[in-house]
């Protein structure tokens, strides 16, 4: 009898120390992770960094159109395709790639024409609609791969009987690499910043804790030249486009723990 009490009170001294034991664990823990945890109003600090990263376009885009108008509209589409194949296949003779064009736009909508009647007795009727017959439109996206070969590309369009070409737009194919590159120039700007103010301060930098970033699009740095063509139509000759360059800016804000 006396041994069975013995062995309720180890048993419960036992139970205790374990429970003992599990409380000072999750204690622990908890004390670990507040200690890991930062507190953005009072153990960090955030630095902007910019970076740019500048290429010559790899590539140019333009749109041309083709319009016609008749009094059917089987005479206006046959119009518009016979301008529109010329174009095409003198692009396609230029090197210019199937993938690489694409229709962006074909429309037929009708015409008219208003007609007011006579006016009798300072009484006019009103002016009414007459059909005159349709338009038809097809726009088309062309990329050149070829940057050098931008200006015989628009003035076959022009040559060939366009009614507009307009966008030209010089840029890179793998824009990725652009920003990749900016990228990274921007955080090794925000770092430098980072370490240049926490030796001021005299703290140390431990980890980051936050990043954003927001990237400005290319922008064309031209040598003299321009990136736009509109309604030209009838062109003598191919003309001179300078490519320039592409710079990609960005804009990255990083939050760093300190100690």
């Amino acid at each position: 009898m006396y041994n069975e009490e013995i062995k309720k009170v180890l048993n419960l001294g036992r139970m205790v120390l374990i429970i003992l034991f599990v409380f000072l664990l999750a204690q622990s823990l908890n004390a670990f992770k507040a200690w890991r945890t930062v507190d953005v109003a009072f153990n960090s600090i955030s630095i902007t960094g910019t970076g740019e990263a500048v290429s010559v376009p790899d590539i140019a885009t333009f749109s041309f159109s083709v319009s016609a108008d008749a009094k059917t509209v089987s005479d206006a589409q046959s119009s518009v395709t016979t301008k529109t194949d010329a174009i095409l296949a003198s692009l396609k003779d230029l090197g210019v790639a199937e993938k690489d064009i694409k229709t962006t736009d074909y429309s037929v909508y009708p015409k008219y024409v208003y007609s007011q009647g006579v006016c009798t007795n300072m009484m006019c009727p009103p002016s009414r609609q007459i059909p005159d017959g349709y338009t038809v439109n097809q726009s088309v996206l062309v990329k050149v791969r070829k940057t050098a070969d931008a200006g015989k590309a628009l003035a076959i369009a022009g040559e060939k009987g366009a009614t507009n070409v307009s966008g030209l737009n010089f840029t890179t194919d793998d824009k990725d690499k652009n920003q990749n590159e900016a990228r990274a120039n921007a955080i090794a700007d925000a770092k430098a910043k980072a370490e240049i103010l926490a030796k001021s301060l005299g703290v140390r930098i431990v980890r980051v804790v936050g990043y954003t970033d927001n990237f400005g699009g290319p922008v064309p740095m031209y040598g003299g030249g321009y990136a736009g063509i509109s309604m030209m139509k009838d062109s003598a000759s191919a003309p001179t486009i300078p490519v320039g360059e592409n710079k990609t800016t960005a804009n990255v804000t990083v939050t760093y723990e300190i100690r």
